[in-house]
């Protein structure tokens, strides 16, 4: 494996730009587009590996990549008092804490979008 495969790539389409913008969140920003998903995925990972070279040539340090990150499992979000309330009642409606109420949505709402 190479250091540049720790690093998600994105490519997405641009309906501003109508094309395809590729980037690695974390480290690049948008770095590159085109009207094929494919080749803008094959020039982001040569621009992730390119960047890679150079941190390493330069002595500058990589970011931690998102595949080296540890998660606690649990973080904060303002939602509001009324949508607060709003779930606090579904939980129980449903015999659930809110904290599983809502990880049930949560993932729900993950798998519905894949």
């Amino acid at each position: 494996m190479k250091p540049a495969d720790k690093y998600i790539k994105l490519v997405e389409w641009s309906e501003e730009d109508q094309c395809y913008i590729g980037s690695c969140p974390g480290f690049i920003g948008p770095c590159c587009h085109g009207k094929d998903e494919a080749s803008v995925y094959k020039k982001l990972c040569k621009i992730v590996d390119e960047w890679v070279e150079i941190h390493q040539r330069d002595g500058l340090p990589l970011p931690v990549s998102i595949s080296e990150k540890s998660f606690s499992g649990k973080f904060v979000i303002r939602v509001g008092k009324d949508l607060h309330k709003a779930l606090a009642i579904k939980a129980v409606r449903a015999g659930e804490s809110l904290n599983n109420f809502c990880t049930s949505l949560l993932k729900q709402s993950l798998v519905h979008k894949n």
